[in-house]
């Protein structure tokens, strides 16, 4: 009887070891890989200055190999490109460039999580080699609402920006049972380099407001902003509840920033989310300086994450020094004229262009390393090393 009794309880704990072994198993294919215990707070202003006194003056571009047309190709697979990427962030590095702004895309960790994560770990093993670290993209407002997996479409001769695609496209922006898996796509890529000292930053959604109405406002998600802002709301909590060492941010590209109050909701929440402020200019000198000024008032590190484009009165010449003087991050839009087309003007999209513009608009070499205008090159050289 004594033994019949032993044999019970043993059966008893056994089996609740199983289970409670069978639970763990189950919260960790319910919790993303490295979700943190708790999500930190946004960083106060002395925090955030703390860091940006740790990174110098961050000078770089918007970054797509020449043999990319979108994120997409830049990073699946078949198309990755690691000898491209080498070599051009190598003539970055020769001009002094120490960050690249790069996209992300959803698309790519619902294709193949891991190996989108260990693609990103050989890019950024790249870039340090040249002693650049990127600032990621997770999300994107801007050009083709419809992204597609797989091969991608050739450029149309002489269109800007042909083949960039949205991330999230219409379809999951409309559609709430693929808010998951974008949460997913988030958690899971901030939570794969949230202490990686060669990650510099996190843009939660570029241009989120955006409606693209000069190229495919047609077809692009009727009231696109209702969907966009609850989401990039969700989108700096899902990366925050990671941990992340790194800042987050998103920044703001058009409106009134005379004070708070003359923000439009969303760019409420850009701000009042960033630990770091971020905002695009592809205005002249004067207004640029006029942008940074406004963006003073939130005593908070300053990065313009985009700029200079030389059709639009936007130069080297007149918005880098100014950077300098101020101590704003500089990433212009654009390293080297390939198959995103972007020496082509944004009204290539209602003009034909059929030869290489005498004025390029965006980008700074050649496919071949050369730089389009030298004295470019030489002046970014010059502002870049004067410490």
């Amino acid at each position: 009887m004594k033994f019949l009794k032993t044999t019970v309880w043993a059966l008893v704990i056994c089996l609740s070891f199983q289970q409670c072994a069978k639970k763990t198993e189950e919260q960790k294919e319910e919790t993303p890989a490295g979700e943190a215990a708790a999500s930190r707070e946004i960083w106060t202003k002395e925090q955030a200055k703390e860091w940006y006194a740790k990174q110098g003056w961050l000078v770089g571009a918007d970054f797509l190999p020449s043999t990319a047309i979108n994120q997409l190709e830049m990073f699946q697979e078949a198309s990755f490109d690691t000898a491209t990427i080498d070599k051009e962030l190598g003539w970055a590095q020769e001009i002094g460039m120490n960050t690249m702004r790069v996209y992300l895309h959803d698309l790519l960790f619902q294709q193949d999580s891991a190996g989108f994560v260990k693609r990103l770990d050989v890019f950024l093993n790249i870039a340090q080699k040249h002693k650049i670290k990127p600032l990621f993209v997770l999300f994107d407002s801007c050009w083709d609402p419809f992204p597609k997996l797989g091969t991608q479409r050739a450029p149309k001769p002489g269109v800007h920006n042909s083949g960039w695609v949205q991330s999230p496209g219409f379809d999951a922006l409309k559609d709430s049972t693929q808010y998951p898996r974008l949460e997913r796509y988030v958690k899971g890529t901030v939570a794969a380099f949230a202490n990686d000292n060669r990650v510099l930053a996190w843009d939660v959604w570029n241009e989120p407001d955006n409606t693209n109405n000069s190229s495919y406002g047609k077809v692009e998600l009727p009231n696109k902003v209702d969907y966009v802002l609850p989401m990039m709301t969700k989108a700096f909590e899902w990366a925050r509840s990671m941990n992340p060492s790194q800042p987050l941010t998103a920044g703001v590209w058009a409106g009134d920033w005379t004070s708070h109050e003359t923000l439009k909701p969303i760019e409420k929440v850009m701000i009042d989310q960033s630990d770091v402020v971020t905002f695009h200019n592809y205005e002249d000198a004067a207004d640029f300086e006029k942008r940074i000024k406004q963006l003073q008032q939130y005593d908070r590190p300053i990065i313009c994450t985009e700029y200079m484009s030389r059709g639009n009165g936007s130069f080297f010449s007149g918005s880098l020094p100014i950077a300098k003087k101020y101590n704003v991050g500089a990433i212009n839009w654009g390293l080297v004229d390939g198959k995103s087309q972007t020496i082509y003007p944004w009204d290539s999209w209602k003009k034909t262009y059929t030869k290489e513009p005498d004025l390029w608009f965006h980008d700074i070499f050649r496919k071949d390393g050369s730089p389009y205008k030298k004295d470019e090159t030489d002046l970014i050289k010059k502002l870049t090393a004067a410490k």
